[in-house]
């Protein structure tokens, strides 16, 4: 399989507030147990990729923490294996401009005397279980220079797009925009694209020797328009959750108390694998009550959780409420506390009687170790 990727792990971090303050985008935890960067890992690790190298501009520790040796996804992390691609070790400023100034940073990677022949480029804030071969086979079969995965009914008029495209009925591209308000009928790009590796390098050296640095608007959309760059779009059919943003982020998590969502993200011949964490079984007091929540281990629940995602080692006391709520791991929520439409990050503290009411367009957040 000659194949490479590269994921990018600090997209969209200014647009999550507090909670990439210390952490990248990549890092974020999601549905009780994972982090996002899991399912890029994890789609390319089961199509059989087993170069990749993963940029970070920044906050990148409790990244590399998380990926450890990259043995959960079958990874080696080492040269010619799984790689982080960071500013300390490249000697690279620290302020990316855009993917193509990102990609420059690590052209010698690129570069290498190596077999693959293709590139996959990935963005961690788009969430999905795909099977890769079919995005391969298509690209190939297409005979255009890129393919970009694209998913339909996520163009609202409302949601701006990285890039929309919008078909004709005979499947060609009728229209393509960069940062747009797309109405429906268009489709949203996925931020996962196909690439033969020399045509990358070669557009990104002369892409940034002319003072253009974004992957979307400044190669792909451009190099369409001028008619240099051929474009084969692959739609996907499956589950597909965009983070972008807080409300997004929020909205994925609580996506997955659907049963379905779960279902075809976490397929068990398709799995999305993550660091093991092993702890005890989640303890259920007497009079605590738990509908409709996804729950990892090592809670210690007295209180009453509806609707919500609790990660590991979460103790809720007596006489509490929860309601539509991404708890995350190591916080302690007091007896007698009342919260709805609240993210708490990691090693929060809620004293006993405390009352947060967010809405479900602005769920409250306390950043990690913050004491209410």
């Amino acid at each position: 399989m000659n194949v490479m990727g590269i994921i990018f792990a600090n997209i969209y971090d200014s647009s999550l507030g507090g909670l990439t303050n210390k952490r990248t985008m990549a890092s974020l935890p999601f549905a009780g147990r994972y982090r996002q960067i899991d399912f890029a890992l994890s789609n390319m690790a089961n199509f059989g990729i087993r170069r990749i190298g993963i940029i970070s501009q920044h906050n990148y520790r409790s990244l590399m923490n998380h990926i450890g040796s990259g043995e959960e996804w079958d990874l080696e992390l080492q040269e010619g294996g799984l790689e982080f691609l960071t500013p300390y070790s490249l000697g690279e400023k620290l302020n990316f401009r855009g993917k193509l100034d990102a990609l420059n940073s690590v052209l010698d990677y690129l570069d290498q005397d190596v077999s693959e022949d293709y590139v996959v480029l990935a963005d961690p804030s788009v969430l999905y279980n795909m099977d890769m071969q079919t995005v391969l086979e298509s690209h190939i079969a297409s005979g255009k220079d890129v393919t970009i995965v694209a998913k339909a009914g996520v163009a609202n008029g409302t949601k701006q797009l990285d890039m929309a495209i919008k078909l004709s009925d005979s499947g060609s591209i009728a229209d393509m925009a960069v940062d747009y308000v797309a109405p429906e009928g268009y489709l949203a790009s996925m931020g996962l694209f196909v690439i033969a590796r020399d045509l990358l390098v070669h557009h990104i050296r002369e892409s940034v020797a002319r003072n253009l640095y974004h992957l979307e608007r400044d190669f792909l959309l451009r190099s369409y328009q001028e008619g240099v760059l051929s474009v084969n779009v692959f739609q996907f059919s499956g589950v597909t959750l965009f983070t972008e943003s807080t409300q997004e982020y929020y909205n994925a998590n609580m996506a997955v108390l659907d049963s379905s969502v779960r279902e075809d993200l976490f397929r068990s011949n398709h799995t999305i694998y993550t660091k093991v964490r092993d702890q005890v079984p989640s303890y259920y007091g007497e009079n605590c009550r738990i509908e409709n929540c996804v729950l990892a281990d090592g809670c210690i629940l007295s209180g009453t959780a509806r609707n919500s995602v609790l990660f590991r080692h979460v103790t809720v006391g007596e006489g509490t409420t929860i309601d539509d709520c991404l708890i995350m791991n190591d916080t302690v929520i007091g007896e007698n506390c009342e919260l709805k439409y609240v993210i708490l990050d990691k090693d929060v503290s809620i004293r006993p009687g405390t009352r947060l009411i967010g809405t479900p367009a602005s769920p409250v957040i306390l950043e990690r170790g913050e004491t209410v």
